[in-house]
């Protein structure tokens, strides 16, 4: 029983695997119909419902999409869950890269944006996450985890402020990433430590509508860690 239940989820993640490929090399667009689970399981060889549960991963992917009546129709031709692999996979200055071009946006449009429990929220990551620091503005020992998510927690309402659910969706998702390189970073001290000053000049500029000012700031926020991670990786 347990070898023929290994085998059938083989089978079916076999050809979720072969249907995302034909998804990602373009073989059907978005918004087109693809085969009927008929067709489907001809083409591979394989049962209708291994080709049902095939569609049924993909669908919870956000790849497909059916609609009682009409087939199955796609939705995106890249898998999300592998765009958050890669994610996950990217190292620090790749991270802080993609941070720079999402939060000095994010910024600039929370200065436009922001309403009054936008910033009472960055007031309050801010002050917690100070409480936290020693006399270097490195976290005390044994907060590192906490220190990190309070420093999450102000970049995240600085997103939120810019009140793009595009944008908020996105950084979700990122932020994870940025979390985990955030709390490496904390624990190296060859990086610069966390600067409440700089913190607290983005959330002034977008406090006072500057979304130039809050765009600049946030910039010269998240360059600083950058420059740091460019050195030590050409001194390798």
């Amino acid at each position: 029983m347990a070898l023929q239940a290994a085998g059938r989820h083989s089978l079916v993640d076999t050809v979720v695997e072969a249907l995302r490929s034909q998804l990602s090399a373009g073989e059907w667009q978005v918004g087109a119909r693809i085969p009927t689970e008929h067709a489907l399981a001809e083409q591979l060889q394989v049962g209708r419902n291994t080709v049902r549960e095939a569609i049924r991963v993909l669908v919870h992917a956000g790849m497909l999409r059916s609609r009682q009546g009409e087939g199955t129709f796609v939705v995106s031709t890249a898998d999300p869950g592998e765009i958050m692999r890669g994610i996950q996979r990217a190292g620090i200055r790749d991270v802080l890269e993609v941070r720079i071009a999402l939060e000095a946006e994010a910024a600039r449009l929370a200065a436009l944006r922001h309403e009054p429990a936008d910033l009472e929220r960055m007031r309050a990551a801010l002050d917690a996450q100070a409480e936290l620091a020693d006399a270097d503005g490195r976290p005390g020992s044994g907060s590192l985890e906490l220190y990190a998510d309070h420093d999450i927690a102000f970049h995240k309402a600085v997103v939120e402020a810019a009140h793009n659910t595009a944008l908020t969706a996105t950084y979700g998702w990122f932020s994870s990433s940025v979390r985990e390189a955030l709390v490496t970073a904390l624990d190296d001290q060859a990086m610069p430590r966390v600067v409440h000053g700089d913190h607290r000049r983005v959330l002034d500029a977008i406090a006072s509508g500057d979304p130039e000012g809050a765009e600049r700031a946030t910039r010269e926020l998240l360059e600083k860690p950058k420059r740091a991670v460019e050195a030590l990786l050409a001194a390798r």
